[in-house]
This record gives structure tokens, sequence and C-alpha cells, in this order.
């Protein structure tokens, strides 16, 4: 998971507009993307809950069907390499 603040989204906006060096697709993400396991433990620990377990893929499928690929079973490691080389 790659997160960002509202403040964080349009200073990188507004620094693609200003940087003429910087043309095309820009990827808007955090430079530590953190895995779903260590996103949900620190989650559980700020909620005092406990997460003893992660939810089956099967459960998950016979619930919501195809939706669950696609909204919680799949990811991408997405890096802001282009951010990063202009600095």
């Amino acid at each position: 998971m790659s997160w960002l603040t509202l403040a964080e989204a349009m200073g990188i906006i507004q620094f693609a507009i200003a940087n003429s060096e910087l043309s095309g697709p820009v990827n808007a993400v955090a430079p530590n993307p953190v895995q779903n396991s260590e996103f949900t433990s620190v989650l559980a620990k700020a909620m005092h809950r406990p997460a003893l377990f992660p939810a089956p893929a099967f459960a998950l499928r016979l619930a919501l069907g195809e939706m669950a690929d696609a909204l919680l079973l799949s990811s991408q490691r997405v890096l802001p390499s282009r951010l990063e080389q202009s600095g």
C-alpha cells in the first residue's frame, strides 16, 4: 500500500507542472510502499484490536466473486521513480 496525504499529492502535482523537464505519466505514490500484512498489524495495534490471521482468499472469492481479485487480492508495487530521479 502506498498512501499519500492530500498535501503530498498537491505538492507532486505542483512539482510536475513547474518542472518542464518532467513529462508524461508520473506515479503519485509514497516512496516506501508497505505490504498489506504490515499495514494490517499496525492498523490493528493503533485501533487496539487483534489481527489474528489473514482472510482466506477462497472465502473472499466466495463472498465477493470476481470483485475479490480486483479489489482485495491483487497488488502492484508502484514506485515514484521518475519523481525520485528528478529530485
